[in-house]
C-alpha cells in the first residue's frame, strides 16, 4: 500500500480576507472551491503538486450554522493550519494497519461538495475524535472517482516543509510508518503542523498552526 500527503488544511474565519492575504504573499491566488452543504463552511483551494492541495476553509455566510463547525472552527480565536489528510490507494486496508498500529479510527463517512461550476465531488473519509486546535494526527481520504480537487486548482505552488510535532511522537511516528508515510516527527509539549510553500517567483508562505 502506498499514501501520499493529500491536503492540508487551513483555517480562517473569512474566506475572502484569506485569499487576498496567501495571493499577496505568494503571487498564486486561491480559487473558490465550493460549499460544503450542511457543514456550515465553503472553501477556497491552491494546488501543491499532482495530487497535493491547499484547502482554505471558512464558516459560509450562505448556509445556516450548524451546532458544530469541522476542525473547530467555532472556537478558533486565529486563523492557522489546523488539519491533514493523507490519500491512501485503499482506504479500508490503511483503517486496518492504522488499527494494527494501534491507532483506531471511529468510522468512514461519505462527504460531499458543489463545486463553482455546480459540480458535484464526493468522496469518502474517516473521523477521528481530535480536540480543536492542531490535528497532528491525519484523517484518510479516498476521492474515489471524482476528480481530484488539486487538478482543477490553480497552480504554481510547491510543498517546500512540512513538520509535525506532537507529545506522543512514538505513536505518531508508528501510524505513519503503518500508511507508509516516510516523515519525521518531533518531540514537543504541544501538538503542533507548520509549512512552507514556494511560490513561482520564490515566495515563501509559512503557515502554522
Amino acid at each position: 500500500m502506498t499514501a501520499t500527503i493529500d491536503h492540508l488544511v487551513y483555517l480562517c474565519a473569512d474566506l475572502g480576507p484569506a485569499v487576498a492575504d496567501i495571493a499577496a504573499q505568494t503571487g498564486v491566488r486561491p480559487a473558490f472551491g465550493g460549499q460544503h452543504p450542511g457543514l456550515g463552511t465553503h472553501n477556497a483551494l491552491l494546488s501543491l503538486a499532482s495530487r497535493t492541495y491547499l484547502e482554505i476553509i471558512a464558516p459560509d455566510p450562505a448556509q445556516p450554522r450548524p451546532a458544530e463547525l469541522p476542525f473547530g472552527l467555532g472556537t478558533m480565536t486565529q486563523p492557522g493550519l489546523r488539519a491533514w489528510a493523507v490519500a491512501p490507494d485503499d482506504l479500508d486496508t490503511a483503517v486496518r494497519q492504522a488499527a494494527s498500529a494501534g491507532f483506531d479510527y471511529p468510522a468512514i463517512v461519505s462527504r460531499r461538495r458543489r463545486t463553482a461550476d455546480g459540480a458535484e465531488l464526493t468522496w469518502r473519509m474517516t473521523t477521528y475524535p481530535q480536540p480543536p486546535g492542531s490535528a497532528v494526527i491525519p484523517f484518510l481520504i479516498d476521492w474515489g472517482g471524482s476528480e481530484h480537487p488539486a487538478s482543477a486548482a490553480p497552480a504554481g505552488l510547491s510543498l517546500d516543509r512540512f513538520r509535525l510535532r506532537s507529545p506522543q511522537p512514538g505513536r505518531l511516528t508508528a501510524l505513519l510508518r503503518s500508511l507508509e508515510l516516510d516523515l519525521t516527527v518531533e518531540s514537543a509539549s504541544q501538538p503542533e503542523l507548520s509549512a512552507v510553500l514556494r511560490g513561482p517567483q520564490g515566495q515563501r508562505l509559512a503557515l502554522r498552526s
